[in-house]
């Protein structure tokens, strides 16, 4: 699906965010994470997403004085399964969706995939 120029994808933001989070040795702040951001956004605009965040589970947020500090609860790998898995939920046909997932993986992702399932069942 096209982006409108200079639009990120879907949970771009949140993806850089939570990276932010787990790169931390402790809960930070809205204005820490901004701080360490590498997209130009507003105060605002990170505390928007890490409100949404801890809204669906993501992090967990602890109040520090008129603020509050966040913490991951989750990382990148386990909301792009999340996804994923999503995604496969959505179609009528899960063999085609899975089929069609599988035609479009990069070289090398099929035979890891393949590896992955066999060492799961052994």
């Amino acid at each position: 699906m096209p982006h409108e120029e200079g639009r990120r994808p879907a949970g771009a933001l949140e993806a850089e965010v939570l990276r932010v989070l787990v790169a931390a040795a402790e809960p930070l702040t809205p204005r820490d994470v901004l701080a360490r951001l590498s997209a130009p956004l507003s105060y605002s605009t990170v505390v928007t997403i890490l409100t949404r965040m801890y809204d669906k589970s993501m992090v967990a947020r602890y109040k520090d004085g008129r603020s509050f500090r966040y913490a991951p609860l989750t990382d990148e790998s386990s909301v792009a399964a999340e996804r994923m898995s999503a995604a496969l939920g959505a179609g009528t046909d899960r063999a085609t969706v899975l089929r069609r997932f599988v035609a479009g993986l990069r070289p090398g992702d099929e035979d890891l995939l393949r590896r992955l399932l066999t060492d799961d069942q052994g």
